[in-house]
């Protein structure tokens, strides 16, 4: 436990977090990438060279320090940290190097007037605080799903069994366990960790469950972008292909109700709205189904949720492209997603559960908008693909 004095020493430095924040966590991970080359595979170098790694990591630290007093008040921060950690396996022996650079640069960046021994210390205390409860939950995590049914610790290989194309730039891998043993359920809403080789090097990522669980194959559906390392190389693999893949995880998942259901997706985002809109189906529950694309050519599994809609009354679904030419099958509405036509979409009740995940100006579009038409915003939950940041 900090004392008083360490306690005020991190609230101190809350402005100084707010102001340069992002410099300290940049020089941060400089120095635990090129002194400690093998935590490298468990960041994704795009989201480093793009800024939004750091920019995650100083909200988070931002976050910690304004509420090192009451840490109940992060919220749901604590459960992404290590829903995302057990995916990609952090493990114990990783903390003291990330510690150890951090406070580094927290002296290094703030220098010896501002980072005195004291305030060095306190931040010391305050990371072995919070390293202690994330190893603990991530530990607690790691056992219940090495305890399940199906389930394991650790790589587990698994063969891609088929491959489908969903659009110009989405195809969906469907893997099965080599090793033919039972595979254990996962929540609607869950992701997968995988760990493959690319050029002599060790990649990890996140991949959302694109089928509700089936108790043989995982499926997910993975779009292929521009100088992607992973997806590229995923994409470029033959049926037969063998994948380590790490146990589901996530705690963006559909929650029980019969308030009519609510699924906002754009882009590659549609993916765990799928496996959502199959377990809702399964009951009585109304859903709006709502998603977003470029054009016709990238839009996935439009197919697929039309057949749904064929066969579920219950299900409306509803497509908005930003542009159309009218060769493929028109949409419901063409240009960015409006908050007059969402509110078309929407039941007239507002009192619904709603859910929604793409690029970040998206979401952050859909959030205002669904709270302007009075959508209860404890009522509404979204799922960040890279690192989790403010929407505001």
């Amino acid at each position: 436990m900090l004392c008083a004095e360490q306690t005020a020493l991190i609230k101190a430095t809350v402005p100084l977090l707010e102001s340069g924040g992002e410099a300290l966590t940049t020089h941060f991970y400089n120095l635990l990438l090129s002194e400690h080359p093998e935590v490298r595979p468990l960041f994704n170098q795009a989201h480093q060279a793009s800024g939004e790694q750091p920019r995650a990591l100083a909200n988070g630290v931002l976050m910690y320090a304004k509420h090192i007093d009451r840490l109940d008040a992060l919220g749901p921060l604590v459960a992404q940290i290590i829903n995302k950690h057990v995916a990609l396996q952090v493990l114990p022996e990783h903390y003291p190097l990330v510690g150890s650079c951090l406070l580094r640069a927290i002296r290094e960046v703030l220098g010896d007037e501002i980072a005195t021994d004291a305030v060095i210390d306190a931040w010391g205390a305050a990371y072995q605080q919070l390293a202690n409860i994330l190893i603990g939950q991530e530990e607690n995590l790691y056992q219940i799903k090495a305890d399940a049914d199906g389930g394991w610790r650790g790589a587990r290989r698994f063969r891609i069994a088929r491959k489908t194309v969903e659009s110009a730039e989405i195809t969906s891998f469907h893997l099965q366990p080599e090793d033919g043993g039972a595979l254990m359920d996962f929540l609607p809403g869950q992701y997968i960790g995988l760990r493959l080789e690319v050029d002599g090097q060790e990649v990890r990522r996140n991949y959302s469950l694109s089928a509700a669980s089936n108790g043989s194959e995982y499926r997910i559906s993975v779009k292929r972008e521009p100088g992607g390392v992973a997806s590229n190389a995923l994409h470029a693999m033959p049926e037969g292909a063998v994948l380590e893949l790490f146990a589901p995880a996530g705690e963006f998942t559909l929650e029980p109700g019969d308030k009519p259901l609510v699924l906002i997706s754009g882009g590659v985002g549609i993916t765990p709205t799928l496996a959502m809109l199959e377990q809702a189906l399964a009951s009585a529950r109304p859903v709006h189904f709502i998603h977003c694309a470029r054009n016709a050519g990238v839009h996935a599994f439009r197919r697929s949720v039309d057949a749904l809609a064929e066969r579920h009354v219950q299900l409306k679904r509803f497509y908005c492209y930003e542009h159309h030419d009218g060769a493929d099958a028109a949409p419901d509405a063409v240009g960015r997603l409006t908050e007059q036509q969402l509110g078309e979409w929407l039941p007239e009740d507002r009192n619904v559960d709603a859910y929604f995940l793409g690029p970040k100006p998206f979401m952050a579009a859909v959030r205002r908008q669904l709270k302007s038409l009075g959508v209860p915003e404890q009522q509404t939950r979204y799922e960040f693909f890279g690192p989790a940041s403010a929407l505001d």
